[in-house]
């Protein structure tokens, strides 16, 4: 992560002073920083951890070294900075991490070496112990513009026995340009900083409880006679945060945490490259994820309670399995009880046209593309779960609503996929129904097993697949265009199962971007139903069976794609232009 974590400190002789920060270097190292080292006069500790390799150098300097050094750092004098304002000695060149994964260097320091860098540390710990302070001088803040950077700032206290009012203020602030990364990145940082705020106080809580403890400054304090505000500000404000904590490796850990915040932030959150628009089942997908996400933070503030559910969740586009670690563990001796369980399931829609027969696969094809309930009756769940998984491929996956397994029978309107146990009474009007299909999975007599076309369909081939419904499909019957187009993917042996996927995939864009200009035209614009009925003839689908396949498929767009073309048509901008 292109940033910069940064220790900041309010001195009461000089005011805001930047006391320590770390930067990512995607370079080689500054001049001064890490260089130099001197055989036999220097210390070196190595030590990994999360993949950084930390380099901790120290290095003698001359008299005109250091005259040199401090001349052209973009720092303050020595005699602008007290033991408050100071972390690092004057000869210590810092701290240097190697990653070894990246190649990324992580350096600190007091003050960043650039310039520029320089002022817009120095800016923001100005602010961050000024003017930008949350209620209670103590918490995090998020301030910045797009000139000098946008500041992740948490303020906090130190303990202290000598200073006014027995506490010291200090800030930990972070710095980049990407203002919407540090935004998403906020849970994460304030979590980590506060970690690392909590340690450096707990720390200091010993020390100042110590201090009280050998002689208490508040009698002290009370017993004294009153003095002029200018005597206050003695030596006493002058007093290092290794000092106060006892630490003498304070700056070797910070560096370490630092490092490795700046390490974890970065990798948290990746890019990712899409070619183009995203789709219908994209857009779908985050919006349910996003859903999902809302409600599990949602469920972790309250107090879970175990009650029987009488219903069986609904799966909307994806199943989720709830289980235990422990039960998601399976021992040996119960591998080939899963490896014999995995053969009993369809591989792909090739797959079950084979074993279903043509007519039949036709007649369960149809009632899932027009939206009707496809009912699975079978012992097996496996089973049953896996005809789903490839029926719904012919589904955008707003359309999709799953009911895996249940022991009761569930209405339409909650789901258009319904597993059920073989004994489970399906109602006399369902099985009437035009509406509906049933797939019932029965023992296979001996005269009805079909020839094995696989090595691996021994145990769907002791299964006969009954598919009946309340109005049949005609099999003169023409159908919705994309039935046809499929069936004639699936019976060409030169396209394999990768090509046949691919082609739905792109058989169900083709048909959702008709989807799209029918609902702008009829529910956006309301245009009347002849104009509607000449659109459909210039999509192809002025046919009953694809008219309903677009109306059902229209239940499926996303909400994105929803309000932006309601945004959209409300804006005078866009009513202007349509005049």
């Amino acid at each position: 992560m292109n940033a910069i974590v940064a220790l900041c400190h309010f001195c009461e002789l000089h005011g805001p002073r930047t006391l320590f920060c770390t930067e990512v270097l995607h370079s080689p190292l500054p001049q001064g920083a890490g260089s130099g080292d001197i055989s036999g006069q220097n210390e070196q500790a190595e030590e990994e951890e999360g993949g950084i390799q930390m380099s901790s150098r120290i290095r003698s300097h001359s008299l005109a070294e250091g005259a040199s050094a401090d001349s052209s750092s973009p720092g303050p004098k020595k005699s602008d900075m007290c033991e408050g304002c100071r972390s690092l000695a004057g000869g210590h060149p810092g701290y240097v991490s190697h990653d070894k994964e990246t190649s990324i260097k992580y350096v600190s320091h007091q003050h960043p070496n650039h310039p520029q860098l320089f002022s817009i540390v120095r800016q923001a710990c100005v602010r961050s112990l000024s003017c930008e302070v949350c209620p209670g001088r103590e918490g995090p803040i998020f301030f910045g513009d797009e000139q000098h950077g946008f500041v992740f700032s948490h303020t906090f206290f130190i303990k202290d026995s000598l200073a006014r009012g027995f506490q010291r203020w200090y800030s930990i602030i972070t710095i980049m340009m990407d203002r919407i990364y540090l935004i998403n990145s906020w849970p994460f940082l304030l979590g980590k900083i506060r970690g690392i705020i909590d340690e450096l106080q707990g720390k200091a809580l010993k020390v100042f409880e110590a201090e009280q403890f050998g002689c208490p400054q508040r009698a002290q304090r009370m017993n004294t006679a009153f003095t002029p505000f200018l005597h206050q500000r003695n030596g006493n404000a002058a007093r290092s945060l290794t000092s106060l904590t006892n630490d003498e490796n304070l700056w070797a850990c910070l560096h370490t945490s630092f490092a490795w915040l700046l390490k974890a932030c970065g990798s948290r959150l990746t890019e990712k490259l899409l070619e183009g628009a995203p789709t219908e089942d994209t857009l779908v997908q985050m919006e349910k994820l996003a859903d999902l996400k809302e409600e599990s933070e949602g469920w972790d503030g309250s107090e879970e309670e175990e009650k029987p559910s009488s219903q069986p969740d609904v799966v909307e586009g994806q199943e989720l399995s709830k289980s235990s670690p422990e039960t998601s563990l399976v021992p040996d001796c119960n591998s080939w009880n899963v490896a014999h369980r995995r053969l009993s399931v369809f591989r792909s829609l090739r797959h079950m046209r084979q074993v279903l027969g043509a007519s039949a696969f036709r007649m369960l094809a149809w009632h899932v593309l027009m939206g009707n309930q496809v009912i699975w009756k079978a012992q097996d769940v496996d089973l049953v779960q896996s005809a789903f998984d490839v029926l719904r491929t012919m589904l955008p996956i707003g359309c999709v609503r799953i009911i895996p397994y249940s022991e009761q029978y569930e209405e339409a309107y909650r789901c258009n996929f319904l597993g059920l146990g073989p004994h489970v009474q399906i109602p006399p009007h369902i099985l009437a129904s035009e509406f509906a299909v049933i797939v019932e999975v029965r023992a296979a007599s001996r005269s009805s097993l079909y020839p094995t076309l696989f090595d691996d369909e021994q145990s769907l081939n002791k299964y006969e697949f009954l598919v009946t419904s309340g109005s049949p499909v005609a099999a003169d019957r023409v159908g919705p265009t994309i039935l046809n187009k499929i069936e004639a993917a699936l019976t060409n042996q030169n396209l394999s199962v990768d090509v046949v996927d691919q082609c739905l995939v792109c058989l169900k864009e083709e048909w959702m971007n008709k989807v799209k200009v029918l609902f702008k035209f009829t529910k956006v614009d309301s245009r009347p139903k002849e104009d509607t009925q000449k659109l459909l003839s210039i999509l192809g689908a002025a046919e009953e069976d694809n008219v309903k396949l677009l109306k059902f498929w229209m239940t499926g767009l996303s909400k994105t794609y929803k309000s932006h073309l309601m945004s959209t048509v409300r804006s005078p901008t866009s009513s202007e232009c349509r005049n």
